[in-house]
């Protein structure tokens, strides 16, 4: 299995995501697009992961490679490939599946609850898994349901937290791939957006409860199993 990540900054990682995949043998490559490194050739990747960053979507100004990764992973979902997007990931999928992605009703950053909808609870993929979760949040925008998507998740804060695209094409707008290592990553270059906010945790609270990120692992290896099945 050729499995193959975008990552858009330096602190954005798949963390818990590479652990699993290299313990499963798969062949784990990346491109680090904010280094300047070429997307791969699509006939070279069985599975992609669009990884998460401080930018927007509609930012190709500032950040031109974002036009060409959009056309990218057009032509990877055309091509019947198995794609997760986590936060910029899940942002960019659903727009180039047709969503509008906008600033949400409200910042939403550290540790809050996500609730399933019953369509998620219902579908194989997520049966294990309890109607909320407490999961890691970081981001300000969010998306509309691409077409023909399943709704999975809301929180307080924002009514899209996930979607899946024909059982193979999935966004989900939180963070389980955390460590405690890359949540210290996080808090270290983008403590400047915690500010006050009804859905905005401080960088002590947030690192206080950096032992959830074990808890998310299980629910983490088994979607991964299961999208990568697909």
């Amino acid at each position: 299995m050729r499995l193959h990540y975008l990552q858009h900054v330096p602190f954005e990682t798949p963390a818990h995501i590479a652990q699993w995949a290299i313990a499963r043998g798969f062949d784990w490559q990346g491109s680090h697009l904010y280094a300047g490194e070429s997307l791969p050739a699509l006939t070279e990747v069985d599975a992609l992961i669009v990884m998460g960053g401080p930018m927007g979507v509609h930012d190709e100004a500032v950040y031109p490679w974002l036009g060409a990764e959009k056309a990218f992973l057009r032509q990877a979902i055309a091509r019947g490939l198995p794609v997760l997007g986590i936060c910029l990931g899940a942002q960019l999928l659903a727009q180039v599946l047709g969503a509008e992605v906008t600033t949400a009703p409200m910042k939403e950053i550290g540790w809050f609850p996500i609730e399933l909808t019953a369509a998620a609870q219902a579908h194989p993929w997520f049966q294990d898994w309890p109607p909320q979760l407490t999961v890691l949040h970081w981001h300000g925008e969010m998306f509309s349901l691409p077409p023909q998507a399943l709704h999975l998740a809301k929180s307080a804060a924002c009514p899209q937290q996930g979607f899946l695209w024909r059982d193979r094409v999935m966004g989900l707008q939180f963070h389980l791939e955390v460590t405690p290592a890359s949540l210290g990553e996080l808090i270290q270059h983008c403590q400047h957006e915690l500010v006050l906010g009804p859905y905005i945790q401080s960088a002590p609270e947030i690192q206080a409860q950096a032992a959830q990120t074990a808890l998310l692992t299980p629910y983490l290896e088994r979607l991964l199993e299961r999208w990568i099945q697909s």
